[in-house]
């Protein structure tokens, strides 16, 4: 005779949480045929996945294993049938041995049902394992049989209704942080402990008013970890600014930043509201402030301390109520020493700081920014989502990233516009040097080889590869820093500005 077992269905439909759910049916059904091992399986795409073993010590590894759909096997069968199923593993060529590989004790007879909805859709199979000799502890009576066959449609039910929802949370998740980041909202994605120590370091800065100073490679989201810190704050309501200092010629950034009064300057010709001004309540965010002209370092200086602008032409102050976060990827403690940066000044920005963690400190990380870009912008251009076959992620995985998360960001760009089918292949992917690379028609020889081979025709270059070659090595020498490139090409900022623009240069 069966066991009696009349609390087990009520059990299932009072389990809120999946995994919990799924093991506690799997443990009920093992316990009810008194045998050692169980296995639960979910029909995907590629074949039929375990999410849940128990039992005999090593089952567990089973978890996240996949049987191929081409390849016979026991649950397949019971899946694609909708019929239960025994089999003896040794004697039945359904059985997949590769499942049991990793296990030192081995199955000798197995009992699948399918996992059926109400509906009667069949969206998995679940196993009772026996282990010993002969298979003596399954009991197969047609009474008992028939019992636990009403449990097991009482208990796929419950557990393909909580799977379902399990998903349906997911996806909405998932559509949350992509819609998220199309509407501007920071899509701070990882897990791994530099990140998160990053993450919670935000949080704590964003409950005061002290300057903050992010450092961190190019690419690492500097300006998206601005943004959080604000979003988090209690300036939240109120303007958040961004001035990139590198971005503008000098006499330009002091009139955005401080705005001018009519008549001020040749062309002035009206009022201008300047950056702290206009920002006033909320935050202003200076990125690449190692770049700022000593000159305006005085000024910036005084808005931290007496929180005054003065706009140019004007001759009287005003009291601004602004946070200043500011970025670099420079070591500002050099360019003290070198003189091009104001110590009090690094003092004054440097009060909270947040190192930013490059991405290959953080390559766990990497999965999960990758289906958040794939997400994000496939839904941007309205195209259907495209997927990393298992060879291309651990390509991606195994990549130097040295853009950090923006190369990342504008490879997969490059793969959604390039790749015409569903999946990413490894061979899909460009080398590093491919993506993000200006090219010309005629062909382009680095500064190194131009210095070091006097016998190089220049003849076979345009005049304007040349100057993009020669451009594109000072930018790479220093770091893409523009100020101290310009510097060492001997020119103004603004003309070397001027020609990179011309040339189609920029740093995106």
């Amino acid at each position: 005779m069966p066991p009696h077992t009349p609390n087990f269905p009520k059990a299932l439909f009072e389990e809120l949480e999946t995994d919990k759910l799924q093991r506690r049916f799997l443990e009920a059904l093992v316990e009810f045929q008194n045998v050692e091992r169980g296995s639960l399986w979910i029909k995907r795409e590629d074949g039929y996945q375990c999410i849940e073993a128990i039992g005999g010590g090593q089952s567990e590894q089973l978890v996240g294993f996949v049987v191929p759909k081409d390849k016979p096997s026991i649950v397949g069968w019971a899946i694609e049938n909708g019929r239960m199923t025994i089999a003896e593993p040794g004697k039945d060529k359904r059985h997949f041995k590769d499942a049991e590989s990793g296990l030192d004790v081995k199955s000798t007879l197995i009992l699948c049902f399918p996992l059926v909805l109400k509906n009667g859709d069949v969206y998995g199979a679940v196993e009772i394992i026996d282990t010993a000799h002969g298979g003596s502890r399954l009991n197969l009576g047609k009474e008992y049989l028939e019992l636990l066959e009403e449990f097991v449609a009482i208990g796929s039910i419950a557990l393909g209704n909580a799977l379902a929802f399990a998903d349906q949370k997911n996806e909405a998740q998932k559509l949350k942080k992509l819609l998220g980041g199309i509407k501007g909202e920071t899509p701070l994605v990882g897990k791994s402990p530099a990140f998160r120590a990053a993450l919670e370091a935000a949080k704590n800065y964003s409950r005061t008013d002290f300057p903050v100073l992010i450092t961190g490679e190019s690419g690492t989201g500097k300006e998206l970890f601005a943004r959080d810190i604000h979003a988090q704050s209690a300036r939240k309501d109120k303007p958040f600014l961004v001035q990139n200092v590198s971005a503008i010629p000098d006499a330009l950034l002091e009139s955005e930043l401080f705005g001018y009064k009519k008549g001020a300057f040749t062309g002035a010709d009206k009022d201008k509201i300047g950056l702290f001004e206009a920002a006033d309540g909320g935050t202003v965010f200076l990125d690449e402030i190692g770049d700022m002209p000593l000159s305006l370092q005085a000024r910036i200086l005084r808005v931290l301390q007496e929180n005054e602008v003065k706009p140019l032409g004007d001759a009287k102050t005003r009291t601004v109520d602004v946070r200043v976060i500011s970025a670099t990827n420079r070591d500002l403690t050099r360019a003290i020493a070198e003189g091009t940066f104001r110590e009090d000044l690094f003092y004054r920005l440097n009060v909270l700081p947040l190192k930013l963690p490059p991405l290959r400190e953080r390559p766990e990380d990497i999965p999960e920014l990758l289906d958040y870009f794939l997400a994000r912008d496939a839904g941007r251009l309205c195209i259907p989502q495209k997927a990393l076959s298992r060879d291309a992620l651990a390509a991606l995985k195994r990549r130097n990233f040295q853009g950090n998360v923006r190369e990342m960001e504008n490879l997969v760009r490059y793969l959604l516009a390039t790749v015409s089918g569903p999946v990413i292949e490894a061979g899909d992917i460009p080398p590093p040097h491919e993506i993000g690379q200006h090219r010309d028609t005629m062909p382009a020889a680095p500064e190194s080889a131009i210095a070091n081979a006097p016998s190089l025709d220049l003849t076979d270059y345009t005049w304007e590869a040349l100057e993009r070659t020669y451009a594109l090595a000072l930018l790479e020498k220093h770091k893409w820093n523009v100020t101290k490139a310009a510097r060492a090409a001997g020119v103004n900022r603004s003309t070397f500005d001027s020609r990179l623009r011309k040339l189609g240069i920029s740093k995106e």
